[in-house]
């Protein structure tokens, strides 16, 4: 019997080098049953890579894989995929064209035939296609052949889903709908998920952990929340949404702004730092009085700007402004709609508790 502690995927300290270069460096999870885990980053940092390791159809040069403590890849023990209990989605549906909808999602099961078609038809009712049992791939619409892919998929109960960039192929219409369905579906059936993705939009709205891949590493790992408002560095920061960077060096851990002085806790005097602070964080003083609407020391300095350019983003509008202090860059966001006019002056405030400091360049 597996305990409780065992349960789910595990990877320990994986690693995978091509002609000397780390793709994969020292990758460790752990994903309960019912857990989605997304790895996230930019493409070529070895999200794709440890998913085909985990699925068995690469090998790390070291570390390991367990599922339910049961080791699927370590040292010379390396399981075959169709040994691993392990289900797959990739961006391209990978149906058989000249099998049925029914076949299709039957293809892997074992039993007699009336045991395959019951649990064929019991997928296809979860993901709402009863009725499309005879249909064939091309008959279908993209949406459609995705939740054929996630029957199939689900269908032989495995214990971890592992999915590379699923719903890519679906327009943003459908794409909402399909990913929450998927996810309440692999939920109830308590499938540990790896879901590999470079959209933070897509990571923050179906994960229960992410771990944030550079280089092959994981920079950060923890709920969407935590990673979001507490990234580790820069670039962190900058993967989830535009920022704003206020160079400034540190007196007396303090560093000088033009919205006033700001916290540099832990920095020597003289270190030169750079503040990261959201468009959204950015506010705006419509009185243009240079006081602001009921100030706060939350809010900083007042800073004078002028509106180099506004554009309206549905939800949203987008303000760019020129900072009279140094003639740097800021953008601030806005919501509904507000477009002042190029050469406008009005005055910022940052939000100091929404700011980040880093040292230069880190």
């Amino acid at each position: 019997m597996v305990s409780d502690r065992n349960k789910g995927l595990g990877i320990e300290g994986l690693s995978r080098s091509f002609g000397g270069r780390n793709v994969v460096d020292d990758v460790t999870l752990s994903i309960a049953p019912g857990q989605v885990t997304c790895l996230l980053g930019p493409s070529g940092c070895g999200k794709s890579t440890t998913l085909r390791i985990v699925a068995g159809v690469e090998r790390q040069d070291a570390g390991s894989v367990t599922l339910d403590g049961r080791v699927l890849s370590a040292g010379s023990t390396h399981l075959p995929p169709e040994d691993r209990h392990v289900g797959l989605m990739f961006q391209d549906f990978a149906l058989f064209p000249h099998l049925t909808v029914e076949d299709n999602v039957g293809f892997g099961l074992t039993g007699n035939r009336t045991d395959r078609r019951r649990r064929a038809h019991e997928m296809l009712e979860k993901v709402h296609l009863r009725g499309f049992e005879t249909a064939l791939p091309h008959e279908l619409s993209g949406g459609e052949q995705q939740r054929v892919a996630l029957a199939r998929a689900i269908a032989p109960k495995p214990r971890v889903m592992l999915m590379d960039e699923p719903f890519s192929g679906l327009d943003n219409r459908l794409r909402d709908g399909i990913r929450d369905e998927t996810l309440d579906i692999l939920k109830a059936e308590q499938t540990a998920v790896l879901l590999v993705t470079h959209e933070p939009d897509e990571a923050m709205r179906m994960a229960d952990e992410i771990a944030l891949m550079r280089d092959g590493a994981i920079v950060q790992q923890g709920a969407p929340y935590n990673v979001y408002n507490a990234p580790v560095d820069k670039m962190a920061a900058a993967f989830f949404s535009d920022i704003n960077v206020i160079p400034g060096k540190v007196r007396g851990a303090l560093t000088d702004t033009p919205f006033g002085d700001f916290l540099a806790p832990g920095f020597p005097d003289g270190s030169e730092v750079e503040i990261v602070i959201r468009p959204q964080h950015i506010r705006i003083d419509f009185d243009r009085s240079g006081k602001g609407p009921n100030p706060t020391p939350e809010d900083g300095v007042p800073a004078k700007a002028e509106v180099l350019r506004a554009r309206y983003m549905g939800r949203e509008s987008l303000v760019e402004f020129r900072m009279d202090h140094d003639g740097s860059v800021l953008s601030a966001t806005v919501p509904s709609v507000f477009l002042p006019k190029p050469g406008m002056v009005l005055w910022l405030m940052a939000r100091r508790g929404k700011c980040f400091v880093f040292p230069k360049g880190g």
